[in-house]
């Protein structure tokens, strides 16, 4: 009989692609993890992992169970799912992760207000960028993520997700009050083909968001500064060293030296949650659902 613990073991290694990698994910050491794929292949009556250079690779036995390993597991989170949809009590361990701008402006009131209500709930939170999010929750390693995409570029979503719109995010142009458009009620993107730009770093979801759009409208981008934080990035723009896109949603208070202005047209972020289809009846997740699309409404106004 096969073991479902080594089983989990087995499919955290073919996940992350190295025995270390799935001791991280499973938060035990190397050597216990070994421990158990050995077992494993003890049970297995043949060889699942072999030498590939300093690490370990499947071998097509090992890969074949490791697909194995996945769907059963998945059936597992169903069969858990299920039994607490019966119990219909919110309790256990929900592990949620948001984007910056997600995590400071939604965070703090839904995670209060599940710790109010359901009590024997405990919510490990984290702060990481979209496509992360989506991964962890694809690889189990997460439950439920707050995800964004722009009102021109959809975020791909894998199949087996399940998602829900939280709330639609305005974006303004941010400029030094000095800035020749810091006067308007409104301004058009293309106006600022001279200027330089402070962006979000190369290859995350909202810097390549904004190369797209700008050369969409005959814009080459002039980069001058990149900052992951939109804190750093505004103090930039005070500086008089650029222009930057400047999300509402958990911005907080804009620095002086800085004015923001509309686009006209509406520049938009959809923020939505996702979860895997197969944990859609937890009612854990239900729950922190309802507690994002009601912090949504109150950022919303």
């Amino acid at each position: 009989m096969l073991n479902l613990e080594r089983l989990r073991t087995l499919d955290a290694v073919a996940r992350h692609g190295s025995v270390g990698g799935a001791a991280d994910n499973l938060h035990v050491t190397t050597s216990a993890v070994s421990q158990q794929l050995a077992k494993l292949e003890r049970e297995a009556g043949q060889p699942l992992l072999a030498k590939n250079g300093r690490g370990v690779r499947l071998t097509d036995a090992g890969r074949l169970l490791a697909e194995h390993a996945a769907r059963i597991l998945s059936q597992v989170q169903v069969a858990q799912a299920d039994l607490e949809a019966q119990r219909g009590r919110v309790v256990g361990e929900l592990r949620i992760a948001g984007f910056a701008t997600a995590a400071r402006g939604l965070f703090p009131a839904a995670l209060t207000a599940l710790r109010a209500d359901h009590p024997q709930l405990a919510v490990r939170s984290d702060e990481l960028e979209a496509e992360d999010s989506v991964r962890g929750v694809l690889l189990g390693d997460l439950d439920l993520a707050v995800v964004l995409d722009w009102y021109n570029k959809p975020l791909p979503l894998p199949e087996g997700l399940a998602k829900r719109s939280i709330l639609d995010d305005l974006a303004d142009v941010a400029m030094p009050v000095g800035h020749r458009l810091a006067g308007r009620s409104a301004v058009d993107l293309e106006e600022f083909a001279s200027d330089e730009w402070v962006t979000w770093p190369e290859g995350e979801f909202c810097h390549e968001w904004l190369m797209f759009t700008l050369r969409g409208k005959g814009v080459e981008p002039r980069i001058g500064h990149v900052a992951r934080e939109h804190a750093t990035q505004l103090a930039l723009v005070s500086a008089g060293l650029g222009v930057s896109v400047a999300p509402r949603l958990g911005r907080g208070p804009v620095p002086e030296g800085v004015r923001v202005v509309p686009v006209r047209g509406a520049m938009r972020r959809h923020v939505y949650a996702v979860w895997r289809v197969d944990a859609d009846r937890r009612p854990s997740i239900r729950a922190a659902v309802e507690a994002l699309a009601s912090a949504g409404l109150d950022v919303a106004g």
